[in-house]
């Protein structure tokens, strides 16, 4: 069995690009370090993320540069109440002089894509993103294409302006790895933010740093890190803690609808385990679990009417969940 210094170093060597990779988006994005190190644990576990913030606070320059700093296609879909599936993932398209249909691809088949205010589409372009998002393939008409790894969809949506918006689906929800809540940056960001970014003459462009072979190898490391059998006890606890918490004797069923499902636990698995490594670490602690739970949790708890009226959010109950529960 490989030792936890053999782990250590192994991991160390494995993200080695990570300082460069961080190096070159805070040239071209100012703080925002909780959503770029997120964007980072969904690139390396393989999890799609949902962005939710008002406009303004760097969301898609924030994933763009991601893309830029990376030797990856990148493709941009802005979502509209009137795109059509065909929009998304590409159509056949008939060809009179042969009598034959061939196939022109949608902006899906990238390697990182944005998919910009994403609940402005409708229930059919959204569903459309759902196998490429789950089963990393895209059929047009009778053909099934692969996608090329790593594939990453990186949505945004506006939680203020509900006009002109569909709610996401339930099903479509839970795919994502991560729901990350983006605030206003502190008043130190925002004076760093007017110097670099208050000019006519655009902003400064990120440079590709790092291959998508690496990334592809630094998640063969991190399935490799140790989980104790404590630590997957307890990330399987805090799921089931959201499905029936008067076991573990905390207070929150009434307001509690929907637990998370089975693919929280392998995303909180997974999260905590990419966590760990932006550490350096070969093993993953509790606290890695903490860490991430949240953003692996908030859109997987649906609550009920009682909670809505007393004001209380998922993010309050999960929060409860994880301080509650002991901690091995």
């Amino acid at each position: 069995m490989t030792s936890v210094a053999d782990l250590n170093a192994t991991v160390q060597e494995a993200g080695s690009f990570l300082q460069p990779l961080y190096n070159e988006i805070n040239r071209c994005v100012v703080g925002q370090k909780y959503l770029v190190e997120r964007l980072v644990i969904g690139l390396l576990a393989n999890g799609h993320v949902l962005l939710e913030g008002v406009p303004g606070l760097a969301k898609t320059l924030s994933v763009k540069t991601l893309a830029t700093a990376l030797h990856t296609r990148f493709s941009r879909i802005q979502f509209t109440p009137d795109m059509l599936p065909a929009d998304v993932v590409g159509t056949q398209i008939f060809n009179p002089q042969t009598g034959s249909f061939s196939i022109r691809r949608g902006p899906v088949f990238a390697n990182l894509v944005l998919a910009d205010e994403i609940n402005r589409a409708p229930a059919k372009v959204q569903s459309a993103l759902l196998e490429a998002m789950q089963e990393r393939q895209v059929t047009i008409g009778d053909q099934t294409f692969p996608l090329a790894e790593p594939f990453l969809v990186l949505a945004t949506q506006n939680p203020i302006e509900q006009e002109g918006t569909y709610t996401l689906p339930e099903a479509q929800v839970d795919r994502f790895m991560l729901k990350l809540r983006i605030g206003y940056p502190t008043r130190d960001e925002e004076r760093l933010i007017l110097d670099l970014m208050a000019r006519t003459n655009g902003l400064p462009a990120a440079s590709p740093v790092v291959e998508a072979s690496v990334i592809l190898k630094a998640r063969q490391v991190i399935n490799e890190l140790y989980v104790d059998d404590k630590v997957k006890d307890y990330i399987v606890d805090i799921v089931c803690a959201t499905r029936d918490p008067d076991a573990y004797r905390i207070g929150v069923k009434g307001f509690i609808q929907l637990g998370a499902s089975p693919r929280a636990t392998i995303a909180l698995t997974l999260a905590a385990k990419a966590h760990a490594f932006l550490r350096g670490r070969g093993y993953v602690t509790p606290q890695d679990v903490k860490s991430i739970g949240l953003d692996v949790l908030r859109h997987r708890v649906t609550l009920t009417y009682e909670a809505e009226a007393e004001e209380k959010t998922a993010e309050d109950v999960v929060q409860r969940i994880l301080d509650e529960l002991p901690v091995p």
